[in-house]
């Protein structure tokens, strides 16, 4: 079972020691860091699910760092606090928070709250901002593809055969069709490329989300992508 991996920025470590143990007892996988600095550098090189942030950090505030971070992704974010002004959980709501809890706290709510916010994500992303139900975004100005809310790191051709195949589920495209479209005909392209970018388009897709491949094989015809996501348990 794949486990959803939470981070945690908080810098009291005995409320930190708290988090981390209900976490772990619900099955989540938790990164805990101090400082603001630190959470950036995992978001830089790690899929985090979930987030969850103490306003008073010792090297950023709250508010500033999440707004660093919604430059970026749409990762949901938990506000931790013990500011309970109705102001302050406006202020977040408004910087682009999914939730606000106030300390003290009870962990089992804190979990619940985790819980709600990810089957409301991945709702989100089966109905899909594409009128599709497929986890893709397409940004056509950036040039940028994004899977389960995640930029996927594309070469040229990468992104070229990834959203072709995207622009017509379940449409099966041969790798002829593939070099016709992509590469006008060019000579110099053979199967063998093809098989080679999608065997890296794959590899970064499931870096992203294991428990779901999208690319469809078609033995002796070439390759398409599933028409339809479905959440399993």
């Amino acid at each position: 079972m794949i486990k959803n991996k939470i981070l945690l920025i908080e810098d009291e470590s005995a409320i930190a020691d708290t988090i981390i143990y209900a976490l772990s007892t619900e099955g989540f996988d938790p990164v805990w860091v101090q400082t603001g600095k630190d959470s950036l550098d995992i978001l830089s090189k790690d899929n985090i699910d979930l987030i969850i942030i103490d306003i008073g950090l010792p090297d950023i505030n709250g508010f500033e760092l999440l707004k660093l971070i919604r430059k970026e992704s749409n990762i949901p974010v938990i506000f931790l606090t013990a500011r309970s002004e109705e102001l302050d959980k406006v202020l977040g709501l408004e910087l682009g928070a999914d939730d606000y809890i106030t300390k003290p706290f009870s962990p089992r709510e804190l979990t619940a709250r985790i819980k709600a916010n990810l089957r409301r994500i991945y709702n989100n992303i089966e109905q899909d901002k594409n009128n599709t139900n497929l986890p893709f975004i397409i940004d056509e100005e950036k040039k940028e593809v994004k899977y389960f809310d995640k930029k996927v790191d594309l070469s040229f051709f990468e992104y070229k055969i990834l959203t072709l195949l995207l622009s017509n589920p379940g449409m099966v495209y041969s790798r002829d069709k593939i070099i016709e479209i992509i590469w006008n005909n060019d000579a110099d392209i053979y199967d063998r490329t093809i098989d080679a970018h999608i065997k890296s388009i794959r590899a970064k897709l499931y870096n992203i989300n294991n428990t779901y491949e999208p690319i469809v094989t078609h033995r002796g015809f070439g390759y398409s992508i599933k028409e339809k996501y479905e959440i399993t348990d």
